[in-house]
């Protein structure tokens, strides 16, 4: 066998994911978000009022990377914690106004993304497709 980088799909997959987080950082930036704050936005933007574990369960991450995520969004008023009334040791993720308006301002983004792909809307669903299929 001769060795390709070009021929391995985990480095197909990289430097798709590189260019991606390059384009969606120019995207973030004037919102000051970074992209893993931002799909946490996004989880929030589905179903308000969650709990940290219901977000990382969402996005495949540890409260030990979501606590200090939240707490950024928190200090800059985008989010607020509510203690749970049945349950005062539930922590629920409430967006304040800030962040419902943030929700408007940033609905352009993945309509942005595609446009940086010359797909056709069949190819974009065959992509969504397909990659679904890998990380289930």
């Amino acid at each position: 066998m001769i060795w390709n980088l070009d021929d391995q799909l985990c480095f197909l997959m990289y430097s798709n994911f590189r260019k991606i987080s390059r384009i969606y950082q120019d995207y973030l930036e004037p919102f000051q978000l970074t992209y893993t704050q931002y799909i946490t936005l996004i989880v929030l933007f589905e179903k308000d009022n969650r709990t940290i574990s219901e977000i990382g369960d969402r996005l495949g991450l540890d409260s030990g990377t979501l606590t200090p995520l939240i707490k950024k969004l928190e200090k800059r008023g985008i989010l607020k914690r509510i203690r749970g009334k049945d349950d005062e040791r539930r922590v629920y993720i409430e967006l304040t106004e800030l962040g419902v308006k943030l929700k408007e301002d940033l609905m352009h983004i993945p309509l942005e993304m595609v446009k940086h792909y010359d797909l056709t809307l069949e190819e974009v669903k065959r992509l969504y497709e397909l990659l679904d299929k890998t990380v289930q």
